[in-house]
Order: C-alpha cells, then sequence, then structure tokens
C-alpha cells in the first residue's frame, strides 16, 4: 500500500510500503524473519529521501536489493527494509571507448548480457552471478578470473555521514580481494549507480574476442590455453554452464541454488602458514598467487579434504551436492540450521587444517550464533547487498583514512 503522508516522511509518501514484510523469499538462501517495515525504491530520489528519512529518525536500516550473499536471522529486523528497485542502464560514448552506467537495484546478470551484446569486454567472465549490480563493488565481486573492479570507473554513492552524493574514482575505492571502501566501512555509504569502462567494442561481432582467459578451468572447458582470447558470447555461454553445473545459477526447483553462493572466501596465507597446511595434508594443496608474495589455497578442497563431501549434512540445511562451497537451503532450514551447519565445517577445518575459513556472507540478526563464526562479539554487516548503519554524529569513521578519497570524490568523476 501506498504510505501516507506524515512530517517525519516528507516526499517519500508515493512509495510501496509493508508493515511485517516477509525477507526469506527476498534472499536466495530463503531463511530469515521478518522486516518490521518495508520500503521499495524504484528511483534514485526516493532511495536517497528513504535512507535520509530513517537517519533523521534513527531509524534501523537495512539496505536490500539482490538478496545474495546474505544470511537473515530467524527473529528478522526490527526496523526498516529498503528494497532497491532502481533499474536501467546508460550508454556513453568517449574518446577512450564506452561507459555503462548502471542503476544499483538492476540485475547483474541482464547487465553483462547487454555488456556482451554490446561488445564490452571485461564482465563477460562474471555472467550467471545472481543480485544487483550495485552489491557488486561492495565485496569486490569475481569469477572465473575477472572481478568487477578491473572494470569499474566510477561510482556514484550517498555519504551517510554528510548527506552529500558522491562521485568516487576507482582509485579511491580501496579493492581488493572481496574487499573495498564499502566493505571496510559497512553501511556508510549506499551506492547509487556504478559506471563502468571499457574499450571501444569491435565493429563486427567475429572481431569481437574476450579478454585473455585468466582461469585455467574456464580455458579449459573452451578449449584454449590459459591468456588467449575467444568470442565474448562464447564466455558468457561457457560461464553459465559452469555455473549451472555447480548449482550457481538460480533455480527456484533446485535446492542446490537455495544458497548464500560461496559459504567461506578462499584462505590468503603467507609462504609459512602454507607451507605448515601443505604439511599437514596428505596431498599438496591448490596454490595460487596472492598480492604480497602471500598463497592463495582453495576453501572447497579444505572443506572436503576435512571430511565434508558434496551433500553433507541429515538435517534441513546441508552442503550442495554440486558444490561444496555453497550451503543449503533443502526446503525447510531456519538459519540457525544454516549458521550451525557452517559452524561445524569452519571448526573442522581448523581442527585438521589449522586454517580458520572465513565466512563470506553478511549476516543480519542472526545473534550469538553468526557472531560465533565470524570470532566476533558483534555481527558485522558487510554486505554485497545489504547494509545496516546507524547514524552517530559524534562518532566518524575511519575520517582521516577516507580524507584523501572524499577529496577526490567530492570533485567528482573526471
Amino acid at each position: 500500500m501506498a504510505r501516507p503522508p506524515g512530517p517525519a516522511t516528507g516526499s517519500v509518501s508515493l512509495m510501496l510500503e509493508q508493515a511485517s514484510a516477509p525477507l526469506a523469499p527476498l534472499t536466495t538462501l530463503r531463511v530469515g524473519g521478518p522486516a518490521r517495515r518495508m520500503v521499495t525504491a524504484a528511483t534514485e530520489q526516493e532511495i536517497v529521501e528513504t535512507v535520509k528519512d530513517c537517519d533523521r529518525r534513527g531509524e534501523p536500516l537495512l539496505i536490500l536489493a539482490g538478496g545474495s550473499n546474505l544470511v537473515i536471522g530467524d527473529d528478522g529486523f526490527d526496523g526498516t527494509v529498503l528494497k532497491i528497485a532502481s533499474t536501467g542502464v546508460t550508454k556513453q560514448k568517449t574518446c577512450s571507448g564506452l561507459r555503462l552506467g548502471v542503476a544499483a537495484g538492476h540485475d547483474w546478470d541482464a547487465f553483462v548480457a547487454e555488456a556482451v551484446e554490446l561488445g564490452a569486454v571485461g564482465v563477460e567472465a562474471m555472467s550467471g552471478i545472481p543480485g544487483s549490480a550495485g552489491a557488486t563493488p561492495i565485496q569486490n565481486v569475481g569469477a572465473y578470473g575477472q572481478d568487477v573492479s578491473q572494470s569499474i570507473a566510477w561510482i556514484r554513492a550517498l555519504d551517510r555521514e554528510t548527506g552529500d552524493i558522491r562521485g568516487m574514482q576507482s582509485r579511491c575505492l580501496e579493492f581488493g580481494y572481496r574487499d573495498s571502501v564499502f566493505k571496510q566501512n559497512p553501511g556508510k555509504y549506499v551506492v547509487l549507480t556504478v559506471w563502468f569502462g571499457f574499450d571501444p567494442p569491435a565493429a563486427s561481432e567475429t572481431e569481437r574476442l574476450s579478454a585473455p582467459i585468466r582461469y585455467a578451468e574456464l580455458a579449459r572447458a573452451v578449449g584454449v590455453e590459459e591468456g588467449e582470447r575467444v568470442p565474448l558470447a562464447l564466455v558468457r555461454e561457457t560461464v553459465l554452464k559452469l555455473r549451472a553445473a555447480k548449482g550457481m545459477v538460480l533455480n527456484a526447483e533446485d535446492h542446490d541454488t537455495w544458497s548464500a553462493g560461496s559459504f567461506f572466501t578462499n584462505p590468503v596465507l603467507d609462504v609459512d602458514a602454507f607451507d605448515a597446511l601443505a604439511a599437514r595434508s596428505t596431498m599438496l594443496p591448490p596454490r595460487f598467487p596472492a598480492p604480497n608474495n602471500q598463497v592463495k589455497t582453495s576453501a572447497a578442497w579444505l572443506i572436503e579434504q576435512a571430511g565434508y563431501p558434496k551433500g553433507y549434512g541429515a538435517g534441513p540445511a546441508t552442503l550442495s551436492t554440486k558444490h561444496t562451497l555453497a550451503l543449503t537451503n533443502r526446503g525447510a532450514a531456519a538459519a540457525a540450521d544454516v549458521l550451525g551447519l557452517a559452524r561445524e565445517i569452519r571448526d573442522g577445518v581448523r581442527d585438521r587444517f589449522g586454517v580458520e575459513l572465513v565466512p563470506e556472507p553478511v549476516f543480519v540478526g542472526a545473534g550469538s550464533v553468526a557472531s560465533s563464526i565470524r570470532g566476533e562479539t558483534q555481527v558485522s554487516d558487510r554486505s554485497l547487498h545489504s547494509s545496516v548503519f546507524r547514524v552517530n554524529r559524534s562518532h566518524r569513521l575511519n575520517r582521516l583514512r577516507l580524507r584523501a578519497c572524499q577529496a577526490i570524490a567530492a570533485a567528482g568523476p573526471r
């Protein structure tokens, strides 16, 4: 129903509002209790005004778009959930190539499909990832050798501390492996539009080749060596098939896809820690280069070698039958079931290999169970698709570290 006008709401009165709104159907894991209130915003103005309205009134706010990479507790969320429903892609030709600005609520895979059709190179290997475009920079989403930081030019975002809308250039976003300035400052910013920059597209379909393929599994699947290029459309088609085989393409009939995606990040270890891991293993663990002379290994490999095969679990939450990194809802799971399984697997891997797996999803209202999984005293809401933030003018988050970035951002993109 439409929200009636009132002194606290101002011009947000035409947006859809619902009380005691179920949240489980809005997440890919399909668990969690209701929101006390949910507002659906379809434009940038509606998003900004809703956020500012909640912040003025001290209302706890959860920002939700695609609902993947998210675990909502069984008690739900005692505040306002803002469902971002803005869509659309803006095209700009520049002297250096093509820029595509995608609204925060736009479906990510739909954007990738459009980019591939236009001949834009750099996001094709991220086909099939569920969720919204505005969520991707928060955790620097990536797959099959690509991540969004390689193509993002700048981001238009609301700074909730100052109330300003900023243009934040890529160099200010502190991108790292599944990391960004947005993740480091949960809830401080609300992403409104993501602008991607691409080289000029080739004129003909036959000339539209992918970025050099950097992922061995993908290279094998398309029949080339790593570093070679193939048609853009072939990469997208192949990635969709690979993801579907792992239960990573949403399908309401397939419970293997009722998940939050990869539940644990791949551990990044220093050389000594990796050598210690290898010494405790009966075979050499997977090894991939990482920044700062570190080594990245496979969380899926660690889980399987610790005794948790595909399909593990006897209750309503189990590992996927296709992919050990996905914890799935078999149809009747509660958040507590999923978190209990996650804790069992984390503890088992630590006991077997001495490596602490770090959960990838954000936990909202999941209480002490989620806290114990993260090893924290409070739940940290660092999400691809959501953020919780309480405005406190006397407590500015990481102001000194962000000052240089904000000074550049205030000047806008160039």
